[in-house]
């Protein structure tokens, strides 16, 4: 395990070499999220509250829903895993006494550490000085909301790995990108949160694995979830980790047996 904590460092690290990227990459998420909360304003300007949510729980769950899917690119887990067979580098890793995928995936978060701290936080912080945010419901609610993001970015990195496997059948992984992302944007509660859905529909996507990436941790954080139900979506969510986890290795297992390297 030493070594792949040394791959996700080494990540972090080359982050730090591009140094003017990281303002630029600031000011871009600072005006991409001024945009989307701006949005809601524009909902909630004839309305107090909507559906019993209020502007500023809303505007809350805007800026907390994002630090998963802000600090982790997907696309970097899938295209890496494409371009990796694509130029037959996965057939080096078959020679060495590391796993690809966890390779890919320990690199991948210890990017994320770095646009979490360097990105993602420092543009929430900017937007919530401007229209504020909401503290935790409860002490349990806050506590509990960083077991749940720690969750969010377990998942959303094992289930890029999953469709990233899959291009050893596709042998590209474009469209695999693009599928993810209609998936995420839709069933993450991203864009619009679950409370907002049309049901039964809400209530079958907050089961389903995308749900912890972007909808749970706001949600807790806002109390909508009671201390039982808390505990209980967790510990769910730890089901659908493990299982994801098993799908990956599996998978991986499969797809080692039918390499076809295409480039050099």
């Amino acid at each position: 395990m030493r070594v792949y904590i040394a791959f996700a460092q080494s990540a972090f690290q080359t982050q730090l070499a591009y140094r003017n990227e990281v303002w630029v990459t600031l000011l871009a998420r600072v005006v991409q999220v001024f945009a989307y909360v701006a949005i809601w304003l524009a909902i909630y300007a004839r309305a107090p509250s909507i559906a019993g949510v209020t502007l500023q729980q809303m505007v809350t769950y805007a800026l907390l829903s994002g630090l998963v899917a802000g600090a982790i690119r997907y696309e970097t887990i899938i295209g890496g895993i494409g371009r990796a067979l694509n130029t037959g580098e996965v057939a080096v890793w078959l020679l060495k006494p590391a796993s690809f995928p966890l390779y890919v995936l320990m690199s991948e978060l210890g990017r994320a550490a770095f646009r979490l701290v360097f990105h993602v936080v420092p543009t929430v912080a900017v937007v919530a000085l401007v229209y504020g945010i909401l503290p935790p419901v409860t002490v349990l609610h806050g506590l509990m909301f960083l077991p749940y993001l720690l969750l969010g970015f377990a998942i959303v990195a094992l289930l890029s790995a999953l469709f990233g496997l899959v291009a050893f059948w596709l042998l590209t992984s474009f469209s695999l990108e693009w599928m993810f992302q209609a998936i995420l944007n839709l069933l993450s509660g991203m864009a619009i949160p679950f409370w907002f859905f049309p049901q039964p529909f809400g209530a079958i996507a907050a089961w389903l694995p995308f749900a912890w990436i972007a909808y749970y941790p706001p949600a807790v954080w806002l109390g909508r979830l009671t201390p039982g139900e808390t505990v209980l979506m967790f510990a769910v969510g730890l089901g659908w980790a493990g299982g994801l986890a098993i799908a990956v290795a599996l998978l991986w297992r499969k797809a080692s047996t039918r390499i076809v390297v295409q480039g050099g």
